[in-house]
């Protein structure tokens, strides 16, 4: 491993003392004596190593994509997949009837796709990262123990190959070994049947895993008598699924890829698309060739958000790309409720002042509530408190208010900026008030986009994949399947946390992710995670969360989007739903590295066989011999999957039902509501910092892809910190000293070790740093209210220099 490691002096505490703990707040039901201890440790292998390599820092680019991202895209595609694997992979990702990139939920045009390929960058790293040429079997975890392996960085244990064949680690051993998938899934159903509850289980989802995998795992879950069903969505939008839920009716964004072209103007705030979903670049870029605008709301300036070069369009090229920003605001970090009022009030005032005109009065009249006590909250606020929590000058808002005025259509896309805060739901909830204001949902390029991170995280949420599913979702599984499922709320992923920790939950089976790199508060996730008599890791790699586990762990292997999957009926397609709703199909088209690899559904039939035997009379070998059996049991339960197998088959797949785009809304009056938001309130004391945590360029969720952050001039190193160049100054710190960051909730002390702390423009008192590795100061419970998505985005810090 390149790079010097750096030990803090510091030891671990051998006993947690009475002293730094305090009463438990209840996210789950637990004794009042009970509490969760958190303790400033050195690594305990639950994070990655505190190395650090040749850090190198350039200037940020002030363009996205173009020849460096080609270049990258074809240095990841020889180094790990070969020119084989690349030639029959690259040309079919997002193609009708090919591969669903198992990066981002970006949608695919309907019409014609580039003959070039459907890719960008990061879709590329994420196949060459799924499809690499290494595996790894008995020999390799003959050779490294658990604990050797803990010390590996992330992007190490990443590249040491695909999984090829089940393992487990049994009580009391130190190296994983192999395991016949019959024996794994009757030791799961032992341990499930042998629980005193079935509430004492957790079963976790990512976003990667297909629809039919859900729906067969939601079933088999509440035929086993629980609801613990979180997933990534807890982490991410579902803040955004209870805002627009209560606001619009549907948890859903309401626009298609096609208005985009008709936009007037694109509001995108909290959102990084250079990084997180590259291909989002070619649809601002159309909006811009066709008269569009672009306002930006965001901390940090990303080059993919000022300029792109689109490297399929060799005439844009010549001429240096395309300007997006027509106006960018550094927001403080979430001060985001405080200048979309701002905005509006500015509105009020040209509304009264031209006696109309400026808000689509019929569209309120007609299709609104609540318009009359909103604008009475809105003319409470002063405008000036409003102007101080942005961070931003008058000027600067008023331009922000004169683009609003003067489009008819616009779209608000959003991302993690706006949902990981306490107040992430009333963050959405203001972006929904401004565009009823313009009457901008339900027609041509207008709307609302959440841009969903993780390939199908929202089919996964459609197939039933949730702690908290609706009445009529179970009235129907009831209907079909014949059995009374549980309607009891589940665990989310913090709750799920919180229940290992304290024994109410024994087992965990993660379909898919990285659960502990993913969740906040890595060292009290660890601890919970340690807690399990059983942890199993359904997966295509090595991650952290293999080496972090329960009494007894397994790690299976499954088929990734790349591979082909063969069933008794012969090949498989499955399917997925992007950010905009469109369902399509997906196809593999390499062989896979290992015949001891299972599919997701097949895996998920094999578990249930072993769990629930006798309990049901479904035939789950006949379900995995062709995925149409699945498709035509989610058809009788799912309403908008009428034909599935048919229509999944179209060249482009289809649209699910969507209301809002007709301007219905299902809320009780069937009308969009207006709603009143307070203003967060986020005192920082001298010395005190609103950290934020960010993904590098190199970098998909908790998949490290490199060690570069190349549109932030960033390269070799992970472990930093962004900060203004006076803050740094007056902290008394210098470009790349070495820190601590230091949280502090509840009276207890989290402490992520070992950052460089490096000039940026930022807004004051604003920090950014990347996740998993500052995960470990999230406190787990502090969450967003409403939707308990964990508060990673607005942190309160301060740096301590290191020891």
């Amino acid at each position: 491993m390149k790079g010097k490691t750096r030990t803090p002096k510091s030891k671990i505490e051998q006993k947690e003392k009475a002293e730094k703990t305090i009463a438990k707040p209840a996210l789950v039901e637990a004794k009042s004596e009970e509490i969760i201890v958190v303790t400033s440790t050195e690594n305990t292998g639950a994070q990655p190593p505190y190395t650090f390599n040749k850090l190198k820092v350039r200037k940020p680019k002030q363009k996205a994509g173009g020849m460096p991202a080609v270049r990258s895209s074809i240095k990841h595609a020889r180094k790990y997949m070969g020119l084989s694997n690349t030639s029959k992979t690259m040309f079919k990702l997002n193609q009708k009837g090919g591969i669903d990139c198992p990066g981002c939920a970006w949608p695919d045009p309907d019409d014609e796709r580039s003959k070039l390929g459907e890719y960008c960058e990061n879709g590329i790293k994420a196949i060459a990262e799924e499809a690499q040429k290494k595996s790894i079997g008995a020999d390799f975890f003959a050779l490294n123990s658990v604990v050797e392996l803990q010390q590996l960085s992330d992007f190490e244990l990443g590249k040491q190959g695909r999984l090829a064949q089940p393992m487990v680690l049994r009580p009391g051993t130190t190296h994983y070994k192999p395991i016949v998938w019959e024996e794994a899934f009757q030791l799961i159903g032992q341990e499930l049947n042998s629980l005193a509850s079935p509430d004492e289980a957790v079963f976790y989802t990512s976003g990667r895993t297909s629809n039919e995998a859900a729906f067969l795992y939601q079933l088999f879950v509440r035929l086993f008598g629980t609801n613990n069903l979180p997933d990534c969505s807890n982490m991410c939008h579902e803040s955004s699924g209870k805002a627009l839920g209560t606001t619009l009716g549907m948890g859903k964004g309401s626009v298609t890829l096609e208005d985009f072209d008709h936009a007037d103007l694109v509001i995108i705030l909290g959102q990084n698309p250079g990084t997180n979903h590259p291909r989002m670049l070619t649809a601002l870029e159309r909006c811009k060739e066709r008269g569009g605008k672009i306002l930006v709301i965001n901390p940090l300036k990303e080059a993919g958000l000022l300029h792109f070069v689109n490297p399929q369009r060799m005439g844009k090229m010549l001429k240096g790309g395309t300007k997006l920003a027509d106006l960018y605001l550094q927001v403080r970090i979430n001060g985001d409720v405080h200048l979309l009022k701002a905005i509006m009030a500015l509105l009020l005032h040209e509304e009264k002042l031209e006696m109309g005109g400026v808000f689509d009065m019929d569209f309120i009249m007609d299709k609104t509530s609540g318009y009359v006590n909103f604008v009475k909250d809105l003319l409470k606020h002063d405008f000036n408190d409003l102007q101080g929590g942005t961070g931003l000058k008058r000027a600067e808002i008023k331009k922000a208010a004169q683009l609003v005025k003067k489009a008819n259509n616009i779209i608000a896309c959003w991302a993690m900026g706006l949902t990981q805060h306490e107040n992430a739901v009333d963050n959405i909830r203001e972006v929904v008030n401004l565009l009823l204001l313009k009457g901008s949902i339900g027609r041509p390029g207008a709307g609302t986009c959440p841009v969903r991170g993780h390939s199908n995280v929202q089919g996964d949420r459609t197939m039933g994949i949730w702690e908290e599913p609706k009445s009529e979702f179970l009235d129907k599984l009831d209907e079909v399947f014949g059995f009374k499922a549980p309607r009891k709320p589940g665990f989310s992923t913090v709750e799920a946390i919180e229940a290992m920790y304290f024994g109410q939950a024994k087992v965990f089976l993660g379909l898919g992710g990285n659960f502990l790199s993913a969740t906040p508060d890595t060292e009290v996730t660890a601890k919970a995670l340690r807690k399990c008599r059983l942890t199993v890791q359904v997966s295509t790699k090595l991650n952290r969360s293999h080496l972090v586990h329960g009494q007894t762990a397994l790690i299976l292997p499954c088929l990734g989007r790349t591979d082909q999957d063969w069933q008794d009926s012969g090949e498989q397609l499955v399917s997925t739903e992007n950010s905009m709703g469109v369902v399509q199909m997906s196809k593999g088209s390499l062989r896979p590295c290992s015949d001891e690899l299972l599919s997701e559904p097949a895996i998920v039939a094999g578990l249930a066989k072993a769990t629930l035997g006798k309990k049901t009379d479904l035939d789950w070998a006949q379900l995995i011999s062709n995925y149409d059996n699945i498709r035509a049991l989610i058809e009788k339960v799912i309403p908008g999957f009428e034909n599935y197998n048919e229509r999944v088959r179209e060249p482009g797949g289809f649209y699910l039902p969507n209301p809002n785009r007709q301007q219905e809304f299902a809320t009780k009056d069937k009308k969009a509501h207006f709603t009143i938001t307070k203003l967060p309130k986020k005192e920082l004391r001298p010395g005190e910092f609103l950290m934020m945590t960010i993904r590098t360029h190199d970098q998909f969720n908790t998949t490290i892809y490199g060690m570069d952050d190349r549109y932030r001039g960033i390269y070799n190193e992970r472990r930093v910190v962004l900060m203004h160049p006076k803050d740094l100054e007056e902290a008394g710190f210098y470009p790349q000293q070495i820190v601590d960051i230091v949280s502090n909730y509840d009276q207890q002390e989290r402490v992520a070790r070992q950052f460089m702390v490096l000039p940026y423009d930022i807004p004051r008192q604003c920090l950014a740093t990347y996740f998993p590795e500052a995960n470990v100061v999230i406190p787990y419970n502090h969450v967003a209210r409403e939707s308990k998505t964990p508060i990673s985005k607005s942190v309160v810090v301060i740096l301590r220099k290191a020891e």
